[in-house]
């Protein structure tokens, strides 16, 4: 069971189940827990931590046990998000926990613009149970309708849930319209219905002024 303490703690009580999580985000336990260990590369919660982009390796542990496990990191804000049998698309930075049931791995979503031929991969969650997902500051959540297309700066992007079709529009970005882009640039479209989730702060992102 995910419950949060306060916004920036996950508080995960386990009755002999699993939970897999960012490696070093446990803050506390009581009871008693085992801890794993996974490494990024493969199928499965392995395939969901391979940063193929930047060619970085994040860890991820599995924690199983009785008791209550306490996870936060970076003092980031929490987000549950429950899936009944629908696929969930985040980035990898941005996701602290899963049920160890849910099924994760990694997705080809397009290109980051036709000069550079960048590949951007983002991490996918599927199933029936909980995943906890972080941001930078209170996420909001903004629903895509279908007369209603949604367009995120990348760097506020943090995950999306829902039939929704994702592309991406060079050459343009907030800080455009304001005079203060410079080389290539991008915004991700969002069509169909679902759910976007966004934080109000800003990553560096990669591939261009964004």
């Amino acid at each position: 069971m995910f419950r949060l303490q306060g916004s920036k703690v996950l508080a995960v009580d386990m009755t002999g189940d699993a939970v897999k999580a960012k490696n070093g985000s446990m803050v506390a336990y009581d009871g008693q827990m085992a801890f794993k260990k996974m490494t990024g590369g493969g199928e499965g919660l392995r395939g969901m931590v391979t940063r193929r982009l930047t060619g970085e390796q994040m860890t991820v542990m599995e924690v199983k046990g009785h008791g209550t496990c306490y996870f936060a990191d970076r003092a980031s804000e929490i987000n549950l998000v429950s899936l009944n049998g629908d696929k969930l698309y985040v980035e990898s930075s941005n996701l602290l926990a899963t049920d160890a049931g849910l099924r994760t791995g990694t997705t080809f979503t397009g290109l980051r613009g036709a000069s550079q031929g960048n590949g951007l991969f983002t991490t996918t969650v599927e199933g029936q149970g909980q995943a906890a997902i972080m941001s930078d500051g209170p996420a909001v959540v903004l629903r895509v309708g279908a007369q209603y297309p949604l367009s995120v700066d990348p760097g506020a992007y943090i995950a999306h849930q829902g039939n929704l079709r994702q592309s991406f529009q060079s050459g343009v970005t907030f800080r455009t319209f304001l005079g203060e882009g410079s080389g290539e640039a991008f915004q991700i479209r969002f069509e169909g219905e679902g759910l976007v989730y966004v934080q109000p702060s800003e990553r560096n992102t990669i591939g261009g002024d964004v």
